[in-house]
This record gives C-alpha cells, sequence and structure tokens, in this order.
C-alpha cells in the first residue's frame, strides 16, 4: 500500500488554502499514492472565531470537502481529508472538528468527529480551548478500503490509548493521527506518542501535519509542529516530513500488522481489574 503525507502551512483563507491542497493530493497521485492524507484543518487554521463564523460552511456547502470529492474521483484515490472545520446547528455555535474519508467514487465512505478537545495550557504564553469553540465527537470510527482498515482519530486524541486500542480490537491496522500540533508540545511528545500508539497496536500509524507559522487575516497566527509521520507497527519511523510544507509518500507492508501482533500478542491479554 503506498500513502501519502501532505503536510501545509493552511491560513485562515480556506479559498487558498484549496489550491495548494489540491496541488499536492495531484503531486500525490502523481508518486503513484492510493491513500492520500492531509492534515487536521486542512481548510482552515485560525484562532478567532469572528473569522472562522465568516469564512466557514456546513458539510453540504464546504467547497474544500466537495473539491476533494470530485479529485478523489478524478484521480481514482482515497483521500482521507483529516480534517475540516465545519460549521454546525447546534444551539451554541460551535463548529465541529471534522475528518473525512472519500473513495476513488466520490462518496463519503466514513467521517468522524474529534472527540478529545485540545484544553490545555502549554506555557504561561500559550493556552488552547479548543471546546469553546468546537463541540466533541460521541462515537469511535472505522472505515474499510480494500488495501486497509483504517481508524480514524484527530491531534490530541494521541493522548488517549484507550481510544487506539479499541480501534485495533475492532480491527484497524492502519491508524490516521492528523495534526496541528503545538511546537512546544510537538518538541516534547510527538514522536513518542505517535511510535507509543504503533507498538500498543500492532498498527502503522499515519500522521499528516500542519507546520510553520499559519498566516491570518484576523486574529493572531498560529504555529504548528509539523514532522508528519509514519510509523511501523514495531515502532519504527518510516518517515519524517521535516517541517517545509510537502508531500512525503510512504510504502505500508500490511503483512507487518500481523506479524508484529504474533510476536506481542498483547491485543488480546486484556484481564479484568479492579479500580484503585
Amino acid at each position: 500500500m503506498r500513502a501519502a503525507l501532505v503536510q501545509l502551512t493552511s491560513s485562515d483563507d480556506p479559498t487558498a488554502n484549496l489550491v495548494v491542497t489540491r496541488a499536492m493530493v495531484a503531486e500525490a497521485t502523481a508518486g503513484g499514492a492510493t491513500l492520500i492524507c492531509t492534515p487536521e484543518v486542512t481548510n482552515c487554521v485560525s484562532q478567532d472565531r469572528v473569522r472562522q463564523r465568516t469564512v466557514l460552511r456546513h458539510q453540504d456547502d464546504d467547497p474544500t470537502l466537495a473539491a476533494l470529492r470530485e479529485d478523489a474521483v478524478r484521480l481514482g484515490v482515497w483521500i482521507a481529508i483529516g480534517s475540516l472545520a465545519i460549521r454546525t446547528e447546534d444551539s451554541d455555535g460551535r463548529f465541529a472538528n471534522r475528518s473525512f474519508l472519500i473513495g476513488p467514487d466520490g462518496e463519503i465512505a466514513a467521517q468522524y468527529d474529534k472527540i478529545h478537545m485540545f484544553d490545555v495550557t502549554v506555557s504561561e504564553t500559550e493556552s488552547y480551548r479548543e471546546s469553546a469553540g468546537y463541540r466533541p465527537g460521541k462515537r469511535a470510527v472505522l472505515a474499510r478500503t480494500p488495501e486497509a482498515v483504517l481508524g480514524l482519530t484527530v491531534c490530541y486524541d494521541m493522548r488517549f490509548p484507550h481510544l487506539y486500542r479499541a480501534l485495533a480490537q475492532a480491527g484497524a491496522d492502519v491508524l490516521l493521527v492528523p495534526s496541528a500540533f503545538s511546537p512546544v508540545t510537538g518538541a516534547a511528545h510527538w514522536e513518542t506518542l505517535l511510535r507509543a500508539r504503533a507498538i500498543e497496536t500492532g498498527c502503522f500509524v499515519l500522521a499528516a501535519a500542519q507546520t510553520g507559522t499559519h498566516p491570518a487575516q484576523s486574529g493572531k497566527p498560529r504555529q504548528t509542529w509539523g514532522h508528519s509521520l509514519a510509523v511501523a507497527p514495531w515502532g519504527e519511523v518510516l518517515a519524517d516530513a521535516g517541517t517545509a510544507p510537502g508531500v512525503t509518500i510512504v510504502d505500508l507492508d500490511l503483512a507487518l500488522v500481523a506479524q508484529s501482533r504474533t510476536r506481542v500478542p498483547s491485543l488480546t491479554h486484556d484481564r479484568p481489574f479492579e479500580s484503585p
């Protein structure tokens, strides 16, 4: 299976971002990728709620989703849109941070709303309250393609290993972790967490990331870590995209999933225990 990690520096202008994203999807296809993964909030990176309310759309009207569905058909590939910031009908006005898997027929094969909200204080000068603008999802999601069973997750989810264990035990052999990771936590935890999720589950991990300083027409520009990663089931890093925007292509030998789980069959060794 040949997969591509699309690393972006998305701005708060979805129209401009779409031009870059489509060009990278075409480049990935030209490189032979059959599964193309984009990062979290592919369509819009913004910390300004007023700006978001101005430029974001509902799912049925979102131009990024519509265009990438067209591209999936035209190019004959699967596109895992890491996530889009999507308007909802929620009375409190919060958005959804929603992943989409698009098939070569252009249909939405699966969609997943990010469950765990990034409500953290990284330092005295860097804090996030994702739940103020986005409402959390409630359901774990698997998606089946002819080549692999994918477990859909987003960014901060990676700190909750029980989600990944549940996905692997339900049949996932590739875990998607699209992200827009903080540079501070990225330097400390990014690679370690992703390798741990791969080792614990015996899955491949594909983590397409946002990178760099994100242009903003309003509000404070955000910075992200980059380093899109592909990790093998035994924990080896197969590819690290560094910090420049671009396309990274990696070949996955899915036989390694069964091999690693045979060597260490921990997914079958759960035992009940009493809480402390």
